[in-house]
């Protein structure tokens, strides 16, 4: 499986939690990101980061499993090498080409059921319950992500949580990093119910939870997510500026909220890019350098490509985990997901009531989210190239092609009661995954990269 990986070392020994903390059950889920303060464009973009090494057809040694093959090739994805001649052990020798995961289409799949559903699985926020709220067709069930040339093995929840035993991971992003982490959890509750560690919560501006800690006391394994929907310091300067809020974004300086637990995390999933919509202006070194086109009016700085500021804050958030003496693990950069709004955008009748996948090349890509998913590339890239430190891994999850494919798989205007809405007005979220569904392969993916060939 390739990705990128900027380096390579053991994983640090476990850190307890330092704060003294209050086992409750799970608390009621997170309020959903306010879609309507949020206007996205329909996103769409390939790309090939991801892939698991096999063994060629045409090698005259038997086909290895993907399943007990090196999760940490890097060979590309249109690479291919073959073992050197060993008269010794010609029988194990076997060309091997790279399969890239990220890679290929979805097909029909009659032959598993989801991992959980919305009864066997206690996490899953109202706002992705499909199935509870009468989505007209569970079709979005029955589909499993092909890649091209191979298969991609199925979660194995049991391997995981014995691969994570004792070890902690941190989700830092915004709702759609939550999103994941309750897929996670989902799926992880075939073998395991973890309990959620209540502290005295810090609440964000927003007036959202910054941190939610769980863990799985049969194997010391902590998840926890931290609320940080821009990745570097915020603050919401004029919160009646232009009908959105208007946030002063300091591009060079990693929010602390998240920033100072580096060091306690084995794994770090870096994501969010929705947020960087909203007006903003942009500072470093205290300084104003530029805003964003929704900022128009209220700051006379030059205007700045909104991807730009995308990169530099993602190569300030992963620049502060390689430069953390204490850190020893993987970081993870997930890249950009695409909305699904057709007819409208989310404020102008917009929905997505498609009932099956779009074919490779069915539909037109969008050049928003080639540049946002090009500017989480190259940010992992430079913060690879310029990091001097030893010791942590930078990776890239890249599940933007395969999420392209699924309109068919949000809620729509099933993620409340009938005549219900979201927050306000808001009505149809074509942004967010429902559950279970197609982001469940985020967490397959994540399986492949960190756990199954330990």
């Amino acid at each position: 499986m390739a990705f990128a990986n900027a380096r390579t070392s053991a994983m640090k020994p476990h850190k307890s939690n330092p704060l003294p903390r209050k086992i409750a059950v799970a608390a009621p889920a997170l309020v959903l990101l306010a879609l309507a303060l949020v206007s996205l464009y329909d996103f769409n973009f390939a790309g090939s980061y991801l892939s698991l090494r096999r063994a060629s057809p045409s090698s005259s040694s038997p086909t290895s499993s993907p399943s007990t093959t090196s999760a940490s090739s890097t060979v590309p994805a249109t690479s291919s090498s073959s073992s050197p001649p060993n008269s010794s052990s010609s029988s194990a020798a076997a060309a091997v080409e790279a399969c890239d995961l990220t890679r290929g289409q979805w097909v029909p799949d009659d032959d598993h059921a989801p991992y959980y559903t919305n009864l066997t699985c206690p996490f899953i926020d109202d706002l992705q319950n499909c199935m509870k709220f009468g989505k007209p067709s569970l079709d979005f069930m029955r589909w499993r992500w092909q890649p091209d040339g191979c298969d991609l093995p199925r979660f194995d929840a049991a391997r995981f949580l014995e691969a994570m035993r004792g070890k902690s991971m941190a989700f830092v992003g915004d709702s759609l990093a939550r999103n994941h982490v309750k897929s996670l959890l989902c799926i992880l509750s075939q073998v395991a119910q973890p309990v959620e560690i209540v502290t005295a919560t810090e609440v964000d501006v927003t007036g959202r939870a910054v941190r939610r800690d769980f863990h799985y006391g049969s194997h010391g394994f902590n998840v926890s997510l931290f609320w940080s929907p821009f990745l570097v310091k915020a603050n919401l300067s004029n919160a009646a500026a232009l009908g959105l809020g208007l946030w002063d974004m300091h591009l060079d300086t990693a929010d602390a909220r998240w920033a100072a637990h580096i060091a306690d995390f084995d794994y770090i999933v870096l994501s969010g890019t929705n947020w960087f919509f909203r007006p903003s202006v942009y500072y470093e070194g205290g300084r104003a350098v530029g805003r964003n086109g929704g900022a128009s009016g209220a700051h006379d700085a030059p205007e700045m490509q909104v991807s730009g500021a995308v990169r530099a804050a993602f190569r300030t958030a992963l620049g502060a985990i390689a430069a953390s003496e204490g850190f020893r693990g993987k970081a993870v950069v997930r890249t950009v997901t695409p909305a699904h709004f057709e007819n409208g955008e989310w404020n102008t009748g917009g929905d997505c009531v498609r009932t099956r996948p779009f074919r490779r090349g069915e539909r037109a890509r969008d050049a928003v989210v080639a540049e946002f998913r090009a500017a989480q590339v190259d940010a992992l890239r430079e913060t690879a190239a310029t990091s001097q430190r030893n010791g942590a891994e930078l990776r890239l999850l890249d599940i933007t092609e395969a999420m392209e494919l699924r309109p068919d798989g949000h809620p729509s205007r099933y993620g409340h009661p009938p005549g219900g809405s979201v927050e306000g007005s808001f009505v149809v979220d074509c942004l967010h995954w429902c559950l279970p569904g197609p982001i469940d392969l985020w967490s397959e993916l994540l399986f492949q990269m960190l756990a199954a060939h330990r």
